[in-house]
């Protein structure tokens, strides 16, 4: 049976491992933290990347998220610039992170092992495999290892690697009883957003420009319309992470039999909210193009052949979404009042449209 390391058990990681079992493979999942899990607060999952769990048999994603409905666009003042109903946009679920990687390890069998407190030092790569720290070896090594990978940095130690985008972002969940439909509100140099979890929990992410490395508070948006202080307020734990994503052109993703998953790939601002969901999709990718259940009988010219496959696939793609979402960041975080003006302008005349063509 061909053998695949996983380094990196995060929702990416995860994936990765369910699909190359899937394909006839066995799995070690290496984790450098002391336990298996994720951390973090909610995450939108959009069809797309339903239909890749769905077909790795992943059971529940449905079940264990609620549509977000967003109620559209605001001012910090509580006025609408446009409804999701003019919009008429696709509606993502939203599932808390914990949630979702544990539906996805579910599906673990006997297949793959698990490895934690696993700190990937070196990468070594020859004619016949991959060797991690001298002291595990396999035929493929999948790099699910984050932004700042160890891997992508052995692999390209010239690439620039991460690049601040200009904010920082908060991340909460609040248990507080709210009728409203949540959505983003957007300010200027700030931007607001909430979802309902399926637990009735609220989702919420602030976004504010500011110097890398800063601790802070959200206090800019305890003077926002409602519910939004309330949001804040409710939430027990508030994590603050600056953002930062990859820096274009984007490395190949594949190098021999070392390949490139999610964040360590194509890491993304978090704007059109699809990193994870990328993440998955690029696990489903691989799968399908190491062997489709048969990856056991997949020779190593072809092995080199898949990859190439898998890189010509997704790179391109994962190029055009962490392009428009840096874009996006830009728009949503100016601070130019008669840009912000303007940017209100174009929303509200284009849900306008939106609303005639449906009629």
């Amino acid at each position: 049976m061909r053998t695949a390391i996983v380094v990196g058990a995060g929702i990416g990681g995860v994936t990765a491992a369910v699909a190359l079992q899937r394909s006839g493979w066995q799995v070690t999942v290496l984790e450098r933290a002391a336990a298996l899990g994720e951390v973090g607060a909610g995450i939108s999952v959009w069809p797309s990347a339903v239909a890749v769990l769905e077909e790795l048999g992943v059971k529940g994603v449905e079940k264990a998220s609620v549509p977000s409905k967003p109620a559209g666009m605001r001012k910090p003042d509580g006025r609408w610039v446009v409804s999701a109903a003019e919009l008429g946009v696709e509606i993502p679920v939203m599932i808390h992170r914990a949630q979702l990687h544990d539906l996805i390890t579910a599906e673990f069998g006997p297949a793959v092992t698990v490895r934690t407190g696993y700190d990937v030092r070196t990468v070594d790569q020859d004619a016949d495999g991959v060797t991690v720290n001298d002291d595990l070896r396999a035929d493929l090594l999948v790099a699910a290892d984050g932004i700042r990978s160890v891997v992508r940095e052995t692999l390209y130690p010239q690439y620039a690697g991460p690049r601040y985008s200009g904010f920082t972002a908060y991340r909460g969940i609040a248990d507080v009883e709210l009728d409203d439909g949540g959505g983003e509100t957007w300010g200027r140099g700030q931007l607001f957003g909430f979802a309902r979890l399926i637990d009735g929990r609220f989702y919420w992410y602030g976004t504010a420009n500011q110097p890398a490395g800063t601790t802070s508070e959200p206090g800019v948006f305890e003077s926002w319309h409602d519910p939004i202080p309330r949001l804040i307020a409710g939430s027990e734990k508030i994590l603050q992470n600056d953002i930062c994503d990859l820096t274009l052109p984007l490395v190949p993703f594949a190098r021999g039999r070392v390949v490139l998953l999610g964040d360590a790939a194509h890491a993304m601002t978090p704007n059109l909210g699809r990193g994870a969901c990328s993440a998955i999709e690029d696990a489903g990718a691989l799968g399908r193009h190491l062997g489709g259940g048969d990856g056991r009988h997949l020779r190593d010219g072809d092995l080199l052949q898949a990859l190439t496959a898998y890189d010509a696939e997704r790179r391109p793609a994962t190029t055009k979404l962490v392009k428009r979402s840096r874009s996006l960041g830009r728009f949503a975080q100016t601070e130019n009042p008669i840009v912000c003006t303007l940017r209100e302008g174009l929303f509200t005349l284009g849900g306008k449209l939106l609303a005639l063509r449906k009629r």
